[in-house]
């Protein structure tokens, strides 16, 4: 028998409430429902208090009572006991003082207790009501629940709450998660509805909104309803959840100098029931949502840093006590915290749109389809919230059919590095097209970066791939060394010299040229594919190399793995932990141009030229079985070499190409290129190009560091 003398004492100013000792209901199914802890039964004339518990005893549970008679306190005998025996209580041992410190567990009305974070529940009207009907409820007569949550009367409730709901309503970062933390936060603790409007289109900072004030059901979120609702907010039809929102107007054009302007404009909620409200719902809502009557509806205009951009609409069923005019305040707070919020998620949003559309301008929007090569790419972002980097690929098709395979990064993750990258990828396409050697690529990049500032700082490697001598020349700039990978399975980590990064400046760069074996495949990747913080360079690399064998294995010796498939293979080698840097890979798969699918001839700058480049193209085209195409080659040809040879101190040369395409090149060594004009009716010349244009799929002219190259396409058959 404990001997520990307890001392009655009143723990709130308020009355008990009644069904204080019912069992609690079932939990609402989404969890946000709180409910009061079960009571037990108590007999008349006792009272439950916390246990003070002293050195050596266990301390009491924040639930624990005592039962004790009234008097005892006063008189110290004993009293009858609960269960009516009639055996006296025994006295306590030692009695302790009359204004002892209250227990932890125990209630002060002047001083806030201790809680958690959780949102504290609001009550329902049966628990402050008395039952009517011997518990029956008064419309359907079915049953009450038993218990409810405890009622939100103090101002520390509503401060804990609206802390919780702010908090929540924080986490939010994009609009979505914002106006769901408010939904959530606010049902059902605070309401059993609510409708959130919001301004279509929202301005986004500064931007003054042209046209009429349009408000748009974003989200709506309410307690399933289970009993009837005649008389309530929702039509007696008992849909499901998800209609609430179809019972609603979903845009609603806000007339200037109409009620619901006004209230808007007020920027304070108001109860449904005041008159500015009563003219304002209907006009929002439209005329199928019925809005409870009394102080049951609060209607909070959301008002961001410079206008109104919504408004939200807080509803309870007629069975639950109505809002105070308290409520009002903690409304005011939830609206203003909302839209706050969703101005600043507004911003990150453009910012992140932004962000998406410079990284995407950055990089090719698709990649071109040179002859004797197939291509694929990927780009990943460092993260979801930093979608802009340095890193960059590309692919530039050359003259002589050949291609630049080029990927690069620049230090960083922010707009600045993003910005570098687009002009050294622009200076790099520049260079690309004046057909300079790979080391003097990087040479010319490097004096670019030097002139853009002192830390701009990058690495960059730069291969020139021809399929007719099936040979690659590489020049790097600090960057990973490439992987290539045979037909038969084996990767290996193409040795080139490293050099030094691009914005050094003083250095020299070196390429070396490499074999590229038809079916091979080459694999360009920046840093953020083999490093991280759980794995070094060089290890990373050699993971790389055994993932590429491991998959090349699958498809077997003398089948290469798909391109694409190839790709997303590599990028599974990431792990959770691995993604520190943004990745870019760019994929080569050589298929060169056989030997025999091609003809190359000199020809003297002299006027019997164009007469035997007719007849060389003639015995070509006979060989490969394309006699019908010989009428509209020999025209063709014969115009471009002709040109070429009334200007040209060196010989011609003339190379037909056999692949899906027929395609002939003319180069010579003037640099400056031909440009399409249209001749008068007097001129003798000027109508070469003119046929070249209208006969040729696609015809074009570069510029060499030795003259130029003139080039024109047709289909075959």
């Amino acid at each position: 028998m404990d001997s520990t003398r307890v001392t009655e004492h009143p723990t709130s100013h308020e009355r008990r409430q009644p069904g204080a000792g019912r069992t609690p209901a079932p939990a609402d199914p989404r969890g946000a429902l709180l409910r009061t802890p079960e009571q037990p039964s108590l007999t008349p004339g006792t009272a439950a208090l916390p246990v003070q518990a002293r050195n050596g005893d266990a301390p009491a549970g924040p639930g624990t009572a005592v039962p004790c008679a009234k008097g005892s306190a006063d008189t110290g005998a004993g009293s009858p006991s609960p269960s009516g025996t009639g055996a006296p209580t025994p006295p306590p041992a030692s009695p302790g003082p009359e204004h002892s410190q209250p227990s932890a567990a125990e209630s002060d009305p002047h001083r806030p207790r201790p809680t958690s974070e959780a949102i504290p529940a609001q009550p329902a009207a049966e628990q402050d009501r008395p039952a009517r009907g011997g518990g029956k409820e008064r419309r359907t007569g079915q049953g009450l629940p038993q218990g409810g949550p405890m009622p939100m009367r103090r101002d520390g409730d509503r401060l804990r709450f609206v802390g919780a709901a702010t908090r929540r309503i924080a986490r939010g970062i994009d609009l979505d998660e914002i106006v769901m933390g408010l939904c959530r936060a606010t049902v059902p603790t605070f309401s059993d509805a609510i409708l959130v409007y919001l301004r279509d289109p929202l301005p986004v900072g500064d931007e003054r909104p042209t046209g009429p004030l349009v408000l748009r059901l974003r989200r709506t979120d309410r307690i399933p309803e289970d009993r009837d609702t005649d008389g309530g907010f929702m039509p007696a039809l008992r849909p499901e959840p998800s209609e609430l929102q179809s019972m609603t107007a979903e845009l609603c054009e806000v007339r200037p100098g109409g009620a619901l302007a006004e209230v808007l404009r007020g920027v304070r909620p108001v109860f449904a029931d005041a008159p500015a409200a009563r003219a304002a719902l209907p006009e929002l809502l439209g005329d199928d949502l019925v809005v409870p009557g009394g102080q049951r509806a609060i209607l909070a205009p959301l008002r961001g840093r410079r206008r109104v951009i919504g408004a939200a609409l807080f509803l309870r069923r007629p069975e639950r006590l109505a809002f105070e005019a308290d409520d009002l305040l903690v409304a005011a707070q939830l609206a203003t915290h909302s839209a706050l919020g969703i101005d600043k998620a507004v911003l990150y949003g453009r910012e992140a749109y932004i962000a998406d559309e410079l990284q995407r301008t950055m990089l090719p929007e698709t990649l071109p389809r040179p002859t004797g090569v197939r291509l694929a790419s990927r780009y990943l972002p460092a993260a979801e919230t930093a979608r802009v980097g340095g890193d960059w690929y590309d692919a530039i098709p050359l003259p002589g059919s050949r291609v630049a395979l080029v990927v690069g990064d620049v230090m960083g993750h922010s707009m600045t590095s993003a910005a570098i990258m687009g002009q050294l990828r622009t200076t790099a396409q520049t260079l690309a097209g004046l057909d300079l050697p790979p080391q003097e690529v990087l040479h010319h990049l490097d004096e670019q970066a030097q002139r853009l500032g002192t830390d701009r700082m990058a690495t960059c490697l730069y291969a020139v791939y021809d399929p007719v001598s099936h040979r690659i020349t590489i020049a790097n700039a600090g960057h990973p060394p490439p992987v290539l990978l045979h037909l038969g399975g084996r990767a290996e980590v193409l040795r080139v010299p490293p050099g030094a990064p691009i914005g050094v400046g003083g250095v020299d760069f070196e390429a070396v040229e490499l074999d590229a074996p038809a079916g091979a495949t080459l694999l360009l990747y920046t840093d953020g594919l083999v490093e991280s913080r759980l794995r070094d360079v060089w290890t990373g690399i050699e993971q790389l190399r055994e993932k590429l064998a491991a998959t090349a294995a699958l498809t077997g010796p003398d089948h290469p793995p798909p391109l694409e498939a190839l790709c997303d293979e590599v990028l599974d080698m990431l792990g959770p932990g691995d993604r520190d840097d943004d990745i870019a890979l760019l994929a080569a798969r050589f298929d060169g141009i056989a030997p025999s699918d091609v003809a190359y001839w000199f020809l003297e700058p002299e006027d019997a030229a164009p007469g035997r480049a007719r007849r060389l193209a003639r015995r070509a085209l006979s060989r490969w079985g394309l006699e019908d195409m010989t009428d509209s080659v020999e025209l063709l040809v014969s115009e471009v070499v002709t040109n070429a040879v009334r200007y040209a101190s060196r010989p011609v040369t003339l190379r037909l190409l056999r692949t899906d395409v027929l395609r002939c090149e003319v180069g010579d060594d003037v640099p400056q290129l031909p440009r399409l004009r249209q001749a008068r009716a007097t001129d003798e010349g000027g109508r070469g190009l003119y046929l070249v244009n209208k006969l040729a799929r696609r015809w074009g002219a570069t510029r060499l560091s030795t003259g130029k190259v003139v080039w024109f396409e047709l289909n075959r058959g």
